[in-house]
This record gives C-alpha cells, structure tokens and sequence, in this order.
C-alpha cells in the first residue's frame, strides 16, 4: 500500500492568522497547540467546549458562534477543520485553499488537507511529531502516550541544561568547532532504549495468514 508520506517540517505560526473551525475537544487540542506556537486564533462555531469559553473569555482566541464562511479564511495561514462529518464542508475548504492560498487540514480527511498533523510528544521545549503518514493515526497515538511516559522530569532538567549551556558557550567560545563539540560531548552518553510488544490481533492476523496459505498449498 502506498502512502504520500509529506515533507516534515515545523510551521512557524508566531503572530500569524490561524482558524479553527469547530469547538469541541479536537478543537480543544489543535486550539492549545496553536496557542503553544504563539498563532493569533479565531475558531467558527455554533457552540464551544467549556475550556474554549475560558479562552475566549480572557481574550486569548476570538469566537464566531455561526456555521464557517468562506470569507472567515482571508488573511489565514492556516485553517484546521475538525467537523470530521462534513465532507462537503471538507472538500470546499479544499478548492478555496487553493485560491486564497493558506493551508487547510480536515479531520479524517486526508485527500482534503494539504498537510497532516502528527501526534505531538511534549516534554519542555522538547517536540516530537509522530506520522504514520495516514496509515494507522491509532498507532500514532498510542506511540505518543508511550513516548510521553519516558520523557520524565529529569530529561526536561537535562533538556534545559543543554540550553543554557548553548547560550553560555555561545558567549564564552568563538570557535564554531569547539563549540559543536563541547555540545557533542554534553549528549555523549545519552540513550533511549525501547522494547516492543505487538497486540494479540496481529499475531492472530499472522497465524491465519500462514494457516490459509498452507490450505492453498495442499
């Protein structure tokens, strides 16, 4: 099976026109992601979750309590859709990407977006996106709750340790060179070691597929 796995990279969103449309917990997520990216946000909805109430209340997002207008996208960068049902709202949002030129994703609709969001690992500045480039968004997840049971409070420590020796190598060595090797060797020594354990469904997947090609095979 062959999947479009996309071009990875990190949006910067700082001080930027983001839309939301819907205001339910996907929207809850994917708002205090935008948040987190430093995004101004407008979300469109008839109805909003209590925790976006909250936000719109202090004045951090603005709200549109109607259906989306195609006019809700000028000026947007960026416009994530979370109405997961509506694929003609889907597949419109799709067509006016491409003339008022922003970046759209619909939830659960990948041949309507023109970027995916990955599950996102948050540890202090730490951000691991994981994509299964569309194939098992499930599998996403769970390796998102996974790694984020490794990533402790001591790697943010450590994390935050490596930062402010950058900032003080920075003043301290002019050498590029020594610098990049000071900072080489304040990771030496650092691991992530993991182990994998397959649910009973794929091995019973498994077993019945070789079953089923010796009945074949006579």
């Amino acid at each position: 099976m062959s999947h479009n796995a996309g071009f990875q990279a990190t949006l910067d969103l700082d001080g930027r026109q983001c839309l939301v449309i819907g205001g339910d917990e996907e929207a809850v997520d994917k708002i205090t992601r935008l948040l987190d990216a430093g995004a101004k946000i407008t979300v469109v909805h008839p109805t909003l979750h209590v925790d976006l109430r909250k936000l719109t209340a202090s004045g951090k997002i603005i709200h549109r309590g109607r259906n989306f207008r195609s006019t809700d996208a000028q000026d947007c960068v960026l416009i994530l859709n979370v109405l997961k049902d509506d694929l003609a709202l889907a597949k419109s949002l799709y067509e006016l990407a491409k003339t008022e030129r922003f970046l759209v994703w619909s939830m659960d609709q990948a041949e309507y977006s023109t970027l995916l969001m990955p599950a996102l690992v948050k540890r202090g500045p730490l951000r691991m996106a994981i994509s299964t480039s569309g194939t098992a968004p499930a599998l996403a997840r769970v390796l998102r709750e996974n790694f984020e049971s490794v990533f402790d409070e001591e790697f943010d420590q450590f994390l935050d340790w490596l930062g402010a020796l950058r900032e003080e190598l920075k003043k301290t060595e002019a050498s590029d060179r020594r610098r990049r090797d000071r900072l080489i060797d304040a990771v030496d020594g650092f691991a992530l070691t993991a182990t994998l354990r397959y649910p009973n469904s794929w091995k019973l997947s498994e077993q019945q597929e070789i079953e089923q090609v010796g009945k074949e095979g006579g």
